[in-house]
Parts: structure tokens; sequence; C-alpha cells
């Protein structure tokens, strides 16, 4: 159940938050407040989850197979064979909207699951980009503006909120930690 804090919704419980980190007593909390208050002004989710390409994780270059090359083409979605280009794909061909910045480049497509920021000290996180089941998982993509992009990499309880928010939209929990 939502929980309001300092006029937002927060969807992962209150006792999650304190057990686990507590509340950041920053000025930073301002940011995720206008976050959580206008989620699609700086996040944009797929609309179905899709393993675009199982078996493949981050490298400096790939290729892709022949039906998959066509797959993208008749969306209209040019196959990228740079680093992330198979997970930027995978978002596209997901449904995934992708805006573009002021320089005229998209959003950054971020793995939420980036081995960052495990729910407890005695365990590991996904790191999706390592991981042949979850580079391309669309599920785990989220297209995110730079100042959301930041806070990502910044702030637990933001990695935690995406990652509950996947798990609300498609059932995405690799760590197990919203399933069990």
């Amino acid at each position: 159940m939502p929980v309001l804090l300092n006029g937002y919704r927060l969807h992962i419980s209150l006792t999650f938050l304190i057990i686990n980190r507590g509340f950041m007593k920053t000025n930073y909390q301002l940011i995720l407040e206008i976050i959580y208050q206008s989620p699609s002004e700086f996040i944009s989710w797929p609309n179905r989850k899709l393993l675009l390409l199982p078996g493949a994780i981050r490298k400096n270059y790939h290729r892709y197979p022949e039906s998959i090359r066509q797959q993208l083409i008749e969306a209209h979605i040019t196959p990228d064979s740079r680093s992330n280009g198979p997970a930027i794909c995978s978002f596209l061909l997901a449904g995934g909207i992708r805006p573009l910045r002021e320089d005229g480049k998209g959003w950054n497509i971020h793995h939420i699951y980036d081995g960052k920021f495990p729910i407890n000290d005695n365990m590991l996180t996904l790191r999706a980009v390592a991981n042949d089941q979850y580079f391309t998982e669309a599920a785990g993509l989220v297209a995110l503006h730079p100042i959301a992009h930041a806070v990502a990499d910044e702030f637990y309880e933001f990695a935690w909120w995406l990652r509950k928010e996947a798990f609300d939209r498609f059932g995405f929990d690799p760590d197990k930690v919203f399933s069990n």
C-alpha cells in the first residue's frame, strides 16, 4: 500500500525505509519530491516485458540475429550495435518512449538493477548488464531525464522506488525482494 510522505506517494513501505536505510535528511529530498510528484516528466517506462536477446551481455559491439534485425526494422527502430544498443532497442520495441534532451540526444536508458544499492549489507543485487537473462529485459529498463538519471545513480531510496514500480508494472523482481 502506498505511503504518503511529505506530500508524495511512496510505494515502498515506510517500515522498509526505516529498517533498511532511514530517510534522507538533506536538501536532495526536494529533488526526489519533485520527481515523485510528476514521475512522467522524469521517467518513461516500456509498455511490456520483452527479453530481446537472451544470452547477450553488455560488450563493446553487438550483432543482431537476422530475425531480430528484421523485427526492429519493421518497427522502425534502427538496430544499435553500440554497447548499450540492445537494451535501447529492447526498451523501444517494448513500446517505451525515449524523450529527447535539449541537445537532441535521447534520455538515458537505465538498467534499474545496476548492481548498486543491495537491499541489505549481506546481499548482492543484480547487475543486469553482466547477466545474459537481464541485459535486454525491457521490464528492467527505463528512460530517465538527466536529473532523474543522476538521482538513480546516487540515492538508494529512488533506486528501490524504481524497482518497486517495475515489480508493480511487470512483476519484475530478479532479486526476489517484493515477491517473497
